[in-house]
């Protein structure tokens, strides 16, 4: 039995300045977003966690048998964190980490103010 041949995968690590309030209290509408993206790469998720803080902003954290998602935002001053992880144990999964990116900026309206890859 031929054994994979181990690539490194790749994280991003993403801060924006958002142009949507409504974006930066709406958990819902980002797992939405996520959930989606999820299903159309065909990834794998084994749980999920979205916490909403009162008086406003939410931590999302989405575990995938090939990583994870997470985010945080703060709408009082119009900001976002977050970050994808996935390996490429089983396939290349670059480009897929690169598409949930540019689709998590889009939910956000947001424009980016710092951005980190990492391929680990």
């Amino acid at each position: 039995m031929t054994q994979p041949i181990y690539t490194k995968g790749k994280h991003i690590l993403v801060d924006l300045q958002s142009e949507s309030k409504e974006a930066l209290l709406d958990e819902a509408g980002l797992q939405n977003v996520w959930d989606n993206a999820i299903a159309h790469y065909g990834l794998s998720k084994v749980g999920e966690v979205y916490h909403k803080f009162e008086g406003g902003g939410f931590t999302a954290m989405v575990c995938l048998t090939e990583s994870h998602i997470s985010a945080h935002t703060w709408p009082e001053f119009g900001k976002v964190t977050f970050d994808i992880f996935l390996s490429n144990y089983l396939r290349n999964n670059h480009s897929i980490v690169d598409a949930i990116c540019d689709e998590t900026i889009q939910y956000f309206k947001g424009s980016v103010t710092q951005k980190v890859e990492v391929e680990r």
